[in-house]
């Protein structure tokens, strides 16, 4: 078996990986926190293997069908942010929960959605529209949401944001791109490395959010995973129900609910870090692997709905 064969592998159980770095975040929390300060590069590393394996041709959707992509782009930070802000009033969060769960409902859908769309039998191109599209104008609307919707229960640096983003996101993303269009050869070779490396980040983070919230966790109560799960539950009902409304076909409401109800949380928990407090991580990290499995379980359902039906009509 080769390398290549391992790390394709690898990246399918991202949940299993997540698990497990969450344990030893809990047990042996110095394992993570010593990685603390590196966060920014491991996730500017990650969208760059992300741009990586990205083309020039995913831009297309967004042109060729740009009132599709509208739509579901507003359908994200409409829904998501003022769901979350309604989560955190009815459920009375602490402050520092309260404001990590609006983080993570701001930020842009997961790149992993597109993979979630192509099991669901949905709209693979219309995703990766979505993610580029969402992922391309985060470093304003990000901030601005966290901004106006945060800032009443702890302090938000706006352009500190914006910076971070720009740095960590959008450049590394787009260098990738670069990287892949001019040596496009080279990096089909080695093309599961980089879904390897968004899994590997995704699992260090949960770990260390849970390393450092070590002793929070035990005094936070199971209300904020209740509050994860209705914002990505409620995300995903959402974002099918305006596709539904609008008229558009089985494949793109499903899309759209997919990448509505689906966040990029990893990117939240490092911006939460960094920006706001170690206890705002926790929904990002919560979220992070938590819409990963509530996606699979949905795309499992949508395609086995499929075949009972072609086996029904023979």
């Amino acid at each position: 078996m080769t390398v290549l064969v391992i790390l394709e592998k690898f990246s399918r159980f991202l949940v299993v990986w997540v698990i497990l770095s969450v344990i030893v975040g809990f047990l042996f929390p110095a394992v993570f926190v010593a990685l603390k300060s590196y966060t920014d590069w491991f996730f500017a590393l990650t969208m760059f293997g992300i741009g990586c394996l990205l083309s020039f041709n995913d831009f297309k959707p967004i042109f060729l069908r740009p009132r599709l992509v509208i739509i579901g782009t507003l359908a994200q930070f409409l829904i998501m942010p003022f769901l979350a802000l309604l989560i955190t009033k009815i459920m009375v969060l602490p402050p520092a929960l309260a404001v990590g769960l609006i983080l993570a409902a701001a930020v842009p859908d997961a790149m992993a959605a597109g993979v979630m769309s192509y099991l669901a039998e949905a709209d693979v191109a219309l995703s990766v529209a979505l993610t580029t599209s969402t992922t391309l104008v985060s470093p304003l609307v990000t901030p601005t949401l966290t901004y106006f919707l945060g800032k009443q229960y702890v302090p938000i640096q706006f352009w500190s944001l914006v910076q971070s983003i720009l740095l960590m996101v959008i450049f590394p993303l787009l260098v990738g791109l670069v990287f892949k269009h001019r040596f496009s050869l080279r990096v089909s070779r080695i093309k599961p490395v980089f879904p390897a490396l968004s899994t590997t980040f995704i699992a260090f983070i949960c770990g260390l959010v849970v390393a450092l919230n070590k002793e929070a966790l035990s005094k936070v109560s199971g209300i904020i995973f209740l509050a994860v799960i209705v914002l990505n539950v409620g995300g995903l009902l959402l974002g099918y129900g305006v596709g539904r409304l609008l008229g558009f076909g089985i494949a793109q409401r499903r899309t759209i609910a997919i990448n509505v109800g689906m966040q990029n949380a990893g990117m939240g928990a490092v911006l939460a870090l960094k920006h706001i407090n170690q206890a705002a991580a926790i929904p990002n990290a919560l979220f992070a692997t938590w819409c990963i499995v509530s996606a699979a379980i949905l795309a499992g359902f949508w395609s086995k709905k499929k075949l009972f039906s072609l086996q029904f009509n023979r």
